[in-house]
């Protein structure tokens, strides 16, 4: 992590646990919004107006918050907008790094070799992990924010009529419901695989792997009244976030993190549910299984001897 704007140690997953040993996730330090007038968002300060061309999106393919932030892109038609990068798939001694691994690239924009100088960038005395995703505001050559739930927000209602205005995935009418799945949702399953997986002990290993099937059981009933996403028939900011943790179930989840009661394919309405998300015109470009499994695989703390499995057969997913 970064000291005092220092790079130190090298990269560890667990960032810090509970009295049990459990994995306790960083808090997201930069907050920013971009708004349609340049005026302060909900957190952080004002100055950062949507325009087209100033923004810049730094992300992983491996990393479901960074994808979370890609999709929603997607949906508002921001591809023009709002530019991206994506690192290579590795977690290595300095976190993440740019490349030309098959999907990845350099920056282009700020010739870093490494996400964690964009925060000295940012910030020359930067404490802290140094995480993706980056939306970074090339007018002012600084991070505008790093949280995903933000970003994801930002690019529904902040850039206003450079956004698609069809599609909504935060809805008057639905805000409350969103809220509510995404308040439930998260701890138990998002975070409840790393839970598993970065456990320090098996008590509080036992308990994330609990709660991780025990949400996938009430996302299975939920489906089950033939619904096609969570709030109904539209497409929310909820399904974004449910889906990426979805596609990367099988893949590492279920192996590298532990979480192998069930498979997803096993549970017919979230097999269903998550197939019919990757039909939805622009998801699956950014679904890199490769790089998912090649990055969740590296994790030195989990796997020492970065072997990446075969398997498993993602066919069922037309994957």
């Amino acid at each position: 992590m970064l000291v005092n704007g220092q790079w130190t140690a090298e990269w560890h997953p667990v960032q810090a646990t509970d009295s049990k040993g459990g994995f306790v996730r960083q808090t997201s330090s930069f907050r920013h919004w971009v708004t349609p007038d340049g005026a302060a968002g909900i957190t952080g300060e004002g100055g950062f107006k949507a325009e087209a061309g100033r923004y810049h999106l730094y992300v992983a393919l491996i990393c479901p918050w960074a994808s979370r932030t890609l999709m929603a892109r997607k949906m508002k038609g921001l591809e023009k907008v709002v530019s991206v990068s994506v690192v290579e798939p590795w977690l290595l001694d300095q976190g993440w790094h740019f490349g030309d691994y098959p999907g990845a690239s350099v920056d282009h924009l700020n010739h870093a070799e490494w996400i964690h100088q964009l925060y000295t960038q940012a910030d020359a005395t930067f404490t802290g992990r140094a995480t993706v995703p980056v939306l970074w505001d090339k007018q002012t050559g600084t991070i505008v924010n790093n949280e995903s739930a933000d970003i994801v927000r930002m690019f529904n209602s902040g850039f206003a009529e450079l956004a698609r205005a069809d599609i909504d995935l935060y809805p008057l009418p639905l805000r409350h419901e969103i809220d509510q799945l995404n308040a439930e949702i998260y701890p138990s399953l998002n975070n409840g695989v790393y839970r598993a997986g970065f456990a320090t002990t098996q008590l509080s290993y036992l308990e994330a792997c609990n709660d991780v099937f025990s949400m996938l059981d009430k996302l299975e009933q939920r489906l089950s009244d033939g619904r096609s996403f969570l709030c109904g028939e539209a497409l929310t900011e909820a399904d974004i976030r449910l889906f990426v943790t979805l596609i990367r179930f099988d893949a590492a989840y279920h192996g590298i993190f532990k979480c192998n009661r069930r498979q997803l394919k096993e549970y017919l309405q979230l097999h269903r549910y998550t197939r019919r998300l990757l039909a939805v015109p622009g998801v699956r470009e950014t679904v890199n299984i490769d790089h998912i499994k090649q990055g969740y695989y590296s994790i030195k703390a989990l796997n020492p001897n970065g072997i990446v499995p075969e398997g498993p057969d993602l066919s069922a997913y037309g994957l």
